[in-house]
């Protein structure tokens, strides 16, 4: 009788405390209830802080995210994401499976790919269940559910596109090289002229990997892991172009700006006459603030660039899930969407289909004036898949190891 009274006793407590695991986790598929637990929390939203402009729009998301919601949001700003997968990393070594540091963090490519190796992502499929996630094309933009070729499995919100897009001062060229080797052809007639920002610099190793892609005749290689025994021989083409290029750069080759907007700057200061962005509305971002001038102009490569989406993530022991769910969902609504594709605000493209949005929602995409210094987005060109991860962390070391300075 008392065995059975202790054993019933305990079955209670751990259905009790399972429950109670269970109900601290929210569920998206409750809203009215996600709304409720998010009242009252501070969400720490990790997320690059190199750009003032992209700070000032999360700033905007945190405000509208305080007034609607009551969820205030600090957004943490991060040089490096891997520094952000470190600490996760390091909560979960220490056993901190509650309460972490980090409620949401900007993230994809190979540090999604980390994270969701090492069991660092909460792992419910929860950004398939947002109420905004109807209004996400994916049909016409599949990078949103696939990071770099892995599937994403509800564990990452898409928030925005991403295309390698190049400009020019077209004052000084008036017709700007529609290839690789046009451009090395340019930077050998034009000295100095051009540049690229160190890897592994995001953008630096974006223009690596575009050249690795247009090199490659095995493009159905890229999408597997890479095999080190494979490397050199797959590296081969990329460097033999570079090799070729860097005595005609900036500075020789010997020095590189270090981020985007040192590269933005070469450019307006008239040291540079090409840079390029990885957000096709940087280049009109950048006129209208008076950081380019009004000469500058975008363009693209033929055969295409490369092109992904970027996302938000929830870490398994955010503290904050209801207001990381809650965050997520709103900067993929239609409102802030626009906001954000917004030239006068950050101008990165829409991951919505905004095509099959109500009406209401549709013209505010309409009103957006992308300005001169954009292509429309049919004038891109296609988008060539990222490689996986493996393929983007190896070639950034063997960068540095042939070519940085020591």
């Amino acid at each position: 009788m008392l065995a059975r009274l202790l054993a019933a006793l305990i079955g209670s407590a751990l259905g009790l405390g399972l429950t109670a695991a269970r109900a601290a986790d929210p569920d998206p598929a409750d809203w009215p209830a996600v709304l409720g637990a998010a009242r009252g929390q501070t969400v720490y939203f990790h997320a690059w802080g190199g750009e003032t402009r992209i700070n000032d729009y999360i700033a905007w998301a945190g405000r509208e995210a305080k007034a609607r919601f009551g969820v205030e949001v600090v957004h943490v700003k991060v040089a490096e994401t891997a520094a952000v997968v470190s600490r996760v990393l390091a909560e979960k070594s220490a056993g901190r499976d509650r309460d972490g540091s980090v409620d949401l963090v900007w993230i994809n490519g190979a540090n999604f790919a980390a994270m969701k190796t090492a069991g660092l992502l909460w792992p419910t499929g929860w950004a398939t269940r947002l109420p905004n996630w109807r209004h996400v094309d994916v049909a016409g933009k599949p990078t949103t559910v696939a990071d770099f070729t892995l599937p994403t499995d509800g564990m990452e919100a898409p928030w925005g596109m991403a295309q390698l897009t190049f400009y020019a001062d077209t004052a000084r060229v008036p017709s700007p090289p529609a290839s690789l080797e046009a451009l090395a052809d340019f930077a050998r007639r034009h000295p100095g002229r051009f540049t690229y920002p160190e890897p592994p610099d995001f953008l630096g190793t974006t223009f690596l990997k575009q050249i690795l892609v247009t090199q490659t005749a095995d493009r159905a290689a890229l999408a597997r892991p890479l095999d080190p025994a494979e490397a050199q021989a797959r590296f081969a083409p990329v460097f033999a172009y570079l090799d070729a290029l860097h005595p005609h750069l900036w500075r020789q080759g010997k020095v590189f700006p270090a981020t985007v907007a040192a590269l933005r700057r070469l450019v307006a200061d008239g040291e540079t006459d090409i840079g390029f962005t990885f957000n096709p509305g940087d280049a009109a971002t950048a006129v209208r603030s008076g950081e380019l001038p009004a000469t500058v102009r975008s363009f693209t490569l033929v055969g295409g660039t490369l092109g992904n989406t970027h996302f938000v993530a929830i870490p398994f022991n955010a503290k904050a899930k209801a207001g990381a769910l809650v965050l997520a969902d709103f900067l993929m609504s239609p409102e802030a969407q626009a906001a954000k594709q917004d030239p006068n605000r950050w101008g990165d493209p829409t991951v919505l289909a905004v095509d099959r949005l109500p009406e209401a929602d549709r013209v505010r995409f309409r009103a957006l004036d992308l300005g001169a210094a954009s292509l429309a987005p049919e004038a891109l060109g296609p988008v060539l898949p990222e490689p996986h991860p493996s393929w983007t962390t190896a070639l950034a070391a063997a960068w540095a190891q042939r070519y940085a300075v020591r």
